[in-house]
């Protein structure tokens, strides 16, 4: 949990208007808590859909219908219905795990000021699995994680936007277990992908990696909340069981929460039988639950802004999100 980075200037007022994502190099644990700094007000993403066939009709009584489905609107609920069909079945046959999300503490924070920008952050395709392989085998020394199911999707989409594949599939997997059990948050992997994207570039700073099993070897833990160097000084509150420090509290992990944080919202996703603070999918989910906490709509300026200020105050860290987001949503859209 490191001093919060450098203001980067404002986003322009349109997000399609070529915007770049914030530097490859990602200084080490940006999280700061949530009391550390000041607040303001900034974006919010958007939904996005897939598309399906739609079939013809060849009896003649029916030509009334087969033109309302050619229009953007019959073709808009052909889309949802399929859809619906296609998560159902796959929570239907197992293959999705909903692991028992303990409730976070709500949002405690006041609604946050007009957004000065109008437009949305661009969102990616939304994950949707491929039927369950019947010959999956682990890899040697891991065992199937639930995410699995997203190989399909994640694979391409990892190689483009340069995210680890495991990271990928852990970042759409909790937009789809997030859609079931919160429904109203409207959480899209994006904006996941963003926070970890800052947070510790995928898993990937001080030297470390995202395994197999989604494990980040070594573990991160960040720099001692300390009262230096900007730092905001947290006493352990952990006695050193999640981050090694019996003095000082550190952020940890590859979405870089807090101890006393992870007691309360820590999520077994994967699951494995442990909650583990340096398990993508573990920190995925439950960087989710933090997000929709409080009844927000991320669908929105507001709740958008509100979930990203949840997580960490200050406005040059919501603009790192923000543009990240965007630039991950834009390019799985555009190819």
């Amino acid at each position: 949990m490191p001093e919060a980075p450098g203001a980067p200037a404002a986003p322009p007022a349109a997000p399609d208007g070529g915007w770049t994502a914030p530097s490859a190099t990602v200084p080490a644990q940006r999280h700061v808590p949530k009391h550390a700094a000041k607040e303001s007000g900034e974006p919010v993403p958007a939904a996005a859909g897939v598309g399906v066939n739609v079939p013809q009709h060849r009896a003649a009584r029916f030509e009334g219908l087969r033109a309302w489905l050619r229009r953007p609107a019959g073709r808009a609920v052909i889309t949802g219905v399929a859809l619906a069909l296609v998560l159902g079945a796959a929570f239907a046959s197992g293959r999705f795990l909903v692991p028992a999300v303990s409730k976070p503490r709500a949002g405690t924070s006041v609604a946050p000021p007009p957004s000065t920008t109008p437009g949305a952050v661009e969102t990616g395709e939304a994950p949707v699995p491929a039927p369950p392989a019947t010959t999956f085998t682990p890899p040697a020394g891991t065992r199937e994680r639930p995410s699995d199911v997203l190989a399909a999707w994640a694979g391409p989409r990892a190689v483009k936007l340069q995210i680890p594949p495991v990271a990928m599939q852990a970042y759409g997997y909790a937009e789809l277990i997030t859609a079931r059990t919160t429904p109203g948050c409207k959480l899209t992997w994006t904006t996941l992908a963003g926070i970890a994207k800052i947070e510790s570039d995928h898993g990937r700073t001080n030297g470390s990696l995202l395994q197999e099993d989604g494990k980040a070897v070594p573990p991160i833990v960040g720099p001692p909340l300390d009262g230096q160097s900007g730092r905001k000084a947290i006493k352990d509150t952990d006695g050193g069981t999640i981050d090694t420090d019996k003095t000082w509290d550190r952020a940890v992990g590859p979405m870089q929460f807090l101890p006393s944080t992870w007691k309360d919202i820590g999520v077994d996703a994967d699951a494995d039988g442990v909650t583990d603070i340096n398990d993508i999918d573990d920190a995925s989910l439950s960087a989710a639950a933090l997000l929709c906490s409080g009844g927000r709509d991320l669908s929105t300026v507001e709740g958008w802004n509100a979930a990203i200020r949840a997580y960490n105050v200050p406005d040059e860290y919501r603009t790192a999100v923000f543009n990240a987001t965007n630039d991950y949503g834009r390019r799985d859209r555009t190819g």
